[in-house]
């Protein structure tokens, strides 16, 4: 599952036209990485809500920005296990 989110998260940041080349799991999402911004941060969330059904709280935008896309990938996927073992 990991590894599909993952996929799907370089394949939005490409389609958001971002340079996803150098991409990698310790690349941060925010500053001095893929270096997104605030509204950039919530298309890429959005965008991974509605794939995975999947809901992120108004404050974890500022954490999403902190995170690699390592981090990042890894939690949705384990948020995605949890929402389908409660189903």
């Amino acid at each position: 599952m990991r590894d599909e989110v993952r996929t799907f998260v370089i394949e939005q940041l490409a389609d958001m036209n971002y340079d996803v080349e150098d991409i990698d799991d310790e690349t941060t999402l925010g500053p001095s990485g893929v270096d997104l911004e605030s509204l950039a941060l919530a298309d890429l969330a959005v965008r991974v809500e509605d794939r995975y059904g999947l809901k992120f709280a108004d404050d974890e935008s500022e954490k999403l920005a902190l995170m690699t896309v390592g981090e990042f990938t890894t939690m949705v996927a384990a948020r995605v296990a949890a929402t389908s073992d409660n189903s």
